[in-house]
């Protein structure tokens, strides 16, 4: 998606211009700060269980930050269906978790529904603990309410992109976050691109 800018040379198109949110400097502070949590709350181990495909990006750097044993597991879940009240899930975990000391990564939490969903699928195979661990926390979304335990930022209503929030499979590789127009992108999922991947 271009803009027309009417110069001196006559018409010619430029980038749709896309303010960045999170710099990766800020991004590498919040994952520094809550692997050190972590670390801190778990010296004997835990294992981080996340939600297939967005969280992957947070939880490669959150894993790198922990200094002490951690496994890594991961559940891949359907979108949330408001006219069901249900998500599906897609493939499920390959470890058994009973006993075992579970932290949900997420990378945005909202309206809470799925992240609910997915906290009683986990809490009904006996962990021994079970916390959540996300990258945004979308309080003022909220529907259900949930602890979340462990919160990198908070943010308002903006349309995140980047560092594996995506839209329409654009934008999920980006090591930074910006904020996108919902409408925009409606009707033209690129329109970011040609601005967002120079940078």
């Amino acid at each position: 998606m271009t803009a027309i800018d009417r110069g001196p040379a006559g018409p010619r198109t430029r980038p749709v211009q896309c303010p960045v949110l999170f710099d990766r400097d800020s991004l590498e502070e919040a994952t520094e700060r809550l692997g050190a949590a972590l670390a801190a709350d778990y010296p004997d181990g835990v294992l981080l269980v996340a939600v297939l495909k967005g969280s992957v990006f947070f939880l490669a750097d959150l894993v790198r930050q922990l200094r002490g044993p951690c496994r890594v597991d991961f559940l891949g879940i359907s979108s949330y269906a408001p006219s069901t009240g249900r998500v599906k899930v897609m493939k499920d975990l390959d470890h058994d978790i009973h006993d075992r000391d579970v932290v949900l990564v997420e990378d945005l939490v909202d309206t809470g529904l799925t992240c609910n969903y997915v906290l009683g699928e986990l809490r009904g195979r006996g962990p021994s603990s079970l916390e959540v661990c996300t990258l945004f926390d979308r309080r003022a979304s909220r529907i259900v309410p949930l602890r979340l335990r462990y919160v990198g930022f908070e943010v308002s209503d903006d349309l995140l992109l980047g560092y594996g929030l995506d839209v329409a499979g654009r934008y999920r590789n980006l090591k930074f976050v910006a904020s996108g127009d919902r409408r925009l992108l409606e009707t033209d999922p690129d329109a970011y691109v040609s601005d967002l991947y120079e940078r």
